[in-house]
């Protein structure tokens, strides 16, 4: 137990890495799921479409999403935007600050599905067999087919082995131009993709390197502040449970002492420390009202110093005295010395 509480620890003080990693891990994850995902294009002009998008588009949302999931800051984010304003008011900046981050890292899978995808070329091909142009890359003159029958015939150009147009286009021609397409899309994306993660992660602190470090000093604090508490919580619910327990079996104690005349014994010298520990909040009820109040009235982020003593000329906000006065007497002696 002690070892994964260690590393409990060691992820919880490394969250920003930790989180990093598990980003790398889900890219990586992504591109294997697609190299071993069997993809099978239905060959059919009302279905190629549908297919070939929703394999492009629906995993990468679900990525998203799982990113979104596996972020521990979500939480903390709604926490931070849906609690009462109370003494301390809400920094929209820091909010959008926190939400941009988690999304700049739940975006990395989906972009690595995208790009693989692109460059795969198969979802395009599917998607928009039946927009080949015939007329520049096959027989556009062949007889006997209606617009409809046509799409009919293109839309088996993915599958090989039952396409039976190579009069009318070759199917190795149609599948190399769609995948010539859909792989400088895909080159496109990730030029893309790359540009905006290089002006987002670069060029935003130099224009407004003022507002960037508040907003990330008051995020790390939020997120500071919530493990502290939770911790706090953690030891005052520890100390709590002790003492219970403790005077659960010192009554015992007592009462079966009472039964058979003998004295009961003392008990541990770790109860008073336990009891510190609760600073007062001995109750169910207590521990309740403090923690909605907790939520609903967070203390305000001004600290007041402890109040100097007044006796030695500090507390009017002058400076205090280099050294005590010397009397005239002794200044004189001193300088007829000299």
């Amino acid at each position: 137990m002690d070892k994964f509480r260690m590393i409990f620890q060691f992820l919880q003080s490394n969250q920003e890495s930790f989180m990093n990693g598990i980003c790398g891990i889900m890219a990586l994850a992504s591109a294997q799921m697609y190299s071993a995902f069997d993809f099978n294009c239905p060959c059919l002009p009302h279905y190629n479409l549908a297919y070939g998008l929703g394999i492009l588009l629906v995993p990468p949302l679900i990525l998203f999403l799982l990113g979104f999931v596996l972020n521990n800051n979500v939480s903390m984010l709604a926490e931070e935007w849906r609690r009462p304003q109370g003494q301390r008011g809400k920094d929209p900046a820091v909010l959008r600050y926190m939400f941009c981050s988690m999304v700049q890292r739940a975006m990395i899978a989906p972009v690595v599905w995208v790009s693989v995808t692109l460059l795969d070329g198969k979802c395009i091909t599917c998607a928009f067999c039946t927009s080949v142009p015939v007329e520049t890359l096959g027989n556009a003159s062949h007889p006997g087919l209606s617009q409809e029958e046509t799409k009919h015939v293109l839309a088996r150009i993915p599958c090989k082995e039952i396409y039976n147009g190579q009069e009318l286009i070759a199917n190795e021609v149609a599948i190399r131009y769609l995948r010539c397409i859909s792989q400088a899309l895909g080159w496109c994306f990730v030029l893309l993709m790359t540009t905006l993660a290089f002006l987002v992660r670069s060029l935003r602190p130099c224009f407004t390197q003022a507002a960037f470090l508040k907003s990330r000093y008051w995020s790390h604090y939020i997120d500071i502040e919530r493990k502290l508490f939770d911790e706090t919580c953690a030891e005052h619910a520890r100390s709590f449970a002790k003492v219970c327990i403790q005077q659960f079996f010192e009554g015992m104690s007592k009462d079966l002492a009472a039964a058979r005349c003998h004295p009961p014994s003392k008990g541990p010298a770790d109860a008073g420390e336990a009891a510190e520990k609760l600073l007062g909040i001995t109750d169910q009820g207590t521990m309740n009202t403090a923690l909605k109040s907790w939520h609903r009235c967070k203390p305000p982020l001004h600290l007041h110093p402890p109040a100097l003593p007044s006796g030695n000329g500090w507390a009017g906000g002058g400076q205090p005295p280099a050294h005590p006065p010397v009397p005239r007497r002794e200044m004189a002696a001193y300088y007829s010395r000299v």
